[in-house]
């Protein structure tokens, strides 16, 4: 662990996978961050676990004015929103402006917003019909799904995918930019210019 490792905090509120995916690559050293605390709003989400189980702290919040007491007081660098089913409030996300990273199972700015989240979005996608989807990083600000893009990986949809075919597949993306928008936030190579993300070379 360098001297400049990024101090992180995760929200959920499921299962975790995408949680276990940045666990696995800070713990060998592909991300230069240290995940300080995983937070949930739900008591019985398995993510808690899959944190207890690498020997991380966690912690229940329910209340948004108790979650920004506390995020303030941990002096961290990232704040990592995955699978987190609530909206933030604009104190948390003007507190810490661009240093939120949310995960989103689809190609923004198609099926996201208010609504769209969990199975929501590949039930939309199946019944539309379309032929593409994937998934989508990008900085949180205080409108849904709207904070500048990072990274998208795109899948195709075939003929014989159902929704939870489709789920998979996206996951599967959302588990690669993750951690490549976690990897590069940490290695201080990501900046915004005109609403937009660029990474250094």
């Amino acid at each position: 662990m360098s001297l400049n490792t990024k101090k992180i905090v995760v929200l959920i509120s499921g299962y975790g996978t995408n949680l276990q995916s940045i666990i696995d690559n800070c713990i060998n050293n592909n991300i230069n961050g240290e995940i300080k605390v995983v937070i949930s709003n739900k008591k019985d989400a398995y993510g808690l676990i899959r944190a207890q189980k690498a020997n991380i702290d966690t912690k229940v919040i329910t209340d948004n004015k108790e979650l920004l007491i506390f995020l303030l007081n941990q002096n961290i660098d990232l704040i990592i929103l995955a699978g987190y089913l609530k909206i933030l409030p604009e104190e948390i996300i003007n507190a810490f402006k661009s240093r939120i990273i949310n995960i989103h199972p689809s190609l923004i700015p198609s099926f996201c917003g208010m609504g769209f989240y969990g199975m929501r979005v590949h039930e939309a996608v199946f019944k539309k019909g379309v032929r593409y989807t994937g998934a989508t990083t990008h900085f949180v600000t205080k409108d849904a799904d709207e904070g500048p893009i990072i990274y998208q990986k795109i899948i195709e949809i075939k003929e014989d995918y159902n929704i939870e075919t489709i789920a998979n597949k996206v996951l599967e993306k959302e588990h690669e930019i993750l951690v490549k928008s976690v990897k590069d936030f940490c290695d201080d190579k990501l900046y915004i210019k005109d609403n937009k993300v660029y990474t250094k070379k």
